[in-house]
């Protein structure tokens, strides 16, 4: 089996110019730009005193009221009642709005995904084709949205209580610096984990669960064993699609400069901006199906017999 990086991702490429460029139908693009739409709803002291140790009174001159904050603001939500109901309110109407994205992107992913595959432009079909294994999507990504939430919340807390320890031991500027280290690279690999987690769901799990019309646990479960037996293949991957997402970001920048801002404000509008990206989507969403085909006849997404007519362009 050879597996590589560079031959999937230009059949990626090749696809992308025969959907979108062969020809070129600005009604097709608005249809399939707004599936990719749905799709993409939810896609970002100073010196110490002696020279080694931190200074209580000097360096952590406010530290005491970051440390009373959580007391003074809870002891404030009692006082102004109102204050605290609209607070409540906010943010169980921005829990509300993130699940009904959650619920639209989970079967929008379906949907960009099947337009992708079969080269067309459609949006009711799909959308009532793939409402079990979207409803199935959605609910895996809300209980690990939520779960993603809990341990954020519980790192917050548990870096706040460090900070207090640290600042109430008055360690040694190495230790402290050694603490908020260790702090910071507990949060990095949270996020990296993270990541990569959401990466495969949408680029691996997402075109088993298509294929084979499985839950969400069903095809992790599935990915998991083919993850097992070519775990650096797929680590390399993610790591190649974080240097295309650079790329990008800088092609993107240029383009905002070379317009002078004009293109970053059409960029920003959700729906228009998930047209103009159309080119950007549609190479990553074949990039990844092309890249999974590679490890047998048991994932290949794309109906088979136009693959040599899409390399030729």
């Amino acid at each position: 089996m050879n597996i590589t990086y560079f031959d999937p991702f230009s059949k990626g490429w090749g696809r992308m110019k025969e959907i979108l460029f062969n020809p070129f139908d600005l009604t097709k693009w608005f249809m399939l730009g707004f599936t990719a739409f749905l799709a993409g709803l939810l896609d970002g002291p100073g010196g110490g005193s002696g020279g080694n140790s931190w200074n209580k009174h000097n360096n952590w001159t406010d530290f005491d009221e970051i440390a009373d904050f959580p007391a003074r603001a809870w002891d404030w939500l009692g006082e102004h009642a109102l204050w605290f109901g609209l607070i409540i309110f906010g943010v169980l109407f921005a829990v509300a709005v993130v699940v009904v994205f959650n619920w639209l992107s989970s079967r929008g992913k379906f949907m960009f995904l099947d337009n992708v595959a079969h080269n067309r432009a459609e949006v009711t079909k799909p959308w009532n084709d793939f409402k079990v294994i979207g409803n199935s999507l959605f609910l895996w990504r809300l209980v690990f949205g939520f779960i993603c939430l809990a341990v954020f919340l519980l790192l917050i807390a548990l870096f706040f209580s460090m900070f207090l320890g640290i600042y109430a031991a008055d360690f040694p500027m190495p230790v402290t610096a050694m603490n908020i280290l260790g702090m910071v690279m507990i949060f990095f690999t949270f996020v990296i984990i993270t990541g990569f987690i959401s990466l495969f769901l949408n680029d691996f799990v997402v075109p088993i669960m298509y294929k084979y019309q499985l839950t969400a646990t069903q095809a992790w479960g599935k990915f998991l064993v083919l993850f097992g037996n070519h775990f650096w293949y797929f680590i390399l991957y993610g790591l190649f699609i974080f240097a295309l997402y650079v790329l990008v970001v800088f092609i993107v920048v240029a383009f905002v400069l070379m317009t002078c801002c004009l293109g970053g404000v059409l960029l920003i509008l959700p729906y228009i901006g998930s047209v103009l990206f159309l080119p950007i989507s549609v190479t990553f969403r074949t990039f990844s199906l092309e890249f999974l085909e590679q490890f047998g006849p048991e994932f290949e997404i794309f109906p088979r017999g136009n693959d040599e007519s899409l390399l030729a362009n």
